[in-house]
């Protein structure tokens, strides 16, 4: 399909707002699913269906007005977009893709047998088999639930036998694997297009920094040596051809103090370490994506500007959006604000994005965290 038709969005929150945004100048309609009426997708021109995103009437429905289907969140069921694709309606990434990455074990055994470098890990099938992997991984490993985590949710840093006893508890009858704790010195991020053609596209390497499991900053480019960036790029480059499906992926990574990459986790859609490629590449995560799975060529992933900061706004109280002192961030030389349209607040919700551009990586830093003083949402 040549630049126009209709895109089918799985998920009407900020990634299909930002991807709407990107599709509409290529000159596509957008449909969501969105289990609220007024999505943020919605509030910048998409049309949508109100319904839960596993609901399968839904799901027809948006098959039936959509050219390509895409997703902006992995935990769906991934067997109806399976039946979707067989109909005859193209879905990016791939009902299989998307199945592989919802079980984090099995996405770790996968980039193992791809020869990807991970981190030590295993299945935890009962306590026993816990304590002899805390012994295994040198007294101190990490317990994460197989299905539905992120953001830290479903994660639990285990020591002790009277720790693991407490994770088996809190995470009930859901199946677990166990990863060894990575001594690393930098956490790392690419992204990177595939399209429906084999195409790929990578973008620059970003440090992203964590605080309580959650992103709160991206810099770009990471202050890595050009070894290591090579490396993350060839790695990326790698995953996105075994996983051969279209669409742009997000593969966060390990620095370890000896110089490994490793990889940590896919996201098989766009993700919060692209979110700077808005305003500092010549073409974004989003209409890369958009490219991708509609089967346009992809775009010039490089930088326009030597040094980019991306700053998440987390809510940090319950109640009313307010949105102020948007004019004070606005006066900053080089800074640029994204608000996602979403009430509530909440404590750690993602509201919106702050990104500073600058000669300099120190410079864009300071700029992105003094805009970010200013705003109350």
């Amino acid at each position: 399909m040549q630049g126009a038709g209709t895109i089918g969005i799985v998920g009407g929150g900020q990634l299909g707002r930002m991807l709407t945004l990107a599709a509409k100048p290529l000159g596509f309609h957008v449909v969501v699913i969105n289990p609220s009426p007024n999505s943020p997708a919605a509030q910048v021109g998409a049309e949508e269906i109100v319904a839960d995103l596993y609901d399968p009437k839904a799901l027809r429905e948006l098959a039936k007005r959509a050219d390509h289907v895409t997703i902006e969140i992995e935990h769906l069921d991934a067997k109806a977009l399976e039946t979707i694709s067989k109909k005859g309606t193209p879905v990016n990434p791939s009902a299989s893709t998307i199945q592989l990455i919802q079980d984090k074990f099995l996405q770790k055994q996968a980039l193992k047998a791809w020869h990807i470098p991970v981190s030590d890990f295993d299945a935890v099938i009962n306590e026993d088999s816990a304590v002899k992997l805390l012994k295994r991984f040198g007294g101190k490993m990490i317990i994460k639930t197989r299905h539905g985590g992120y953001d830290g949710r479903g994660n639990m840093v285990v020591m002790s036998k009277s720790d693991i006893q407490k994770a088996l508890k809190l995470f009930g009858d859901r199946q677990l694997y166990a990863e060894a704790i990575v001594p690393f010195t930098k956490e790392l991020a690419v992204m990177v297009a595939r399209s429906v053609t084999g195409q790929v596209a990578t973008y620059p390497v970003v440090e992203t920094i964590h605080k309580r499991n959650i992103c709160i900053e991206v810099l770009v480019p990471a202050p890595v040596s050009p070894v290591v960036r090579r490396k993350a790029e060839k790695i990326a480059t790698k995953v996105a051809d075994l996983l051969g499906s279209a669409g742009t992926f997000g593969i966060e990574m390990f620095l370890t103090k000896n110089g490994k990459v490793l990889v940590n986790e896919i996201a098989p859609r766009v993700h919060n370490s692209g979110h700077y490629t808005v305003v500092a590449n010549r073409t974004s995560q989003f209409e890369q994506h958009i490219r991708a799975i509609a089967g346009l060529p992809l775009g010039d992933t490089s930088l326009v500007v030597p040094a980019a900061v991306m700053i998440n706004i987390l809510g940090e109280r319950d109640g009313p959006t307010l949105a102020e002192g948007i004019d004070e961030v606005l006066k900053i030389p080089g800074v640029s604000i994204h608000l996602y349209g979403k009430s509530p607040t909440k404590i750690d919700r993602k509201m919106g994005h702050i990104t500073a551009t600058s000669r300099t990586l120190q410079q864009a830093r300071k700029n992105a965290r003094n805009a970010r003083k200013k705003v109350v949402i």
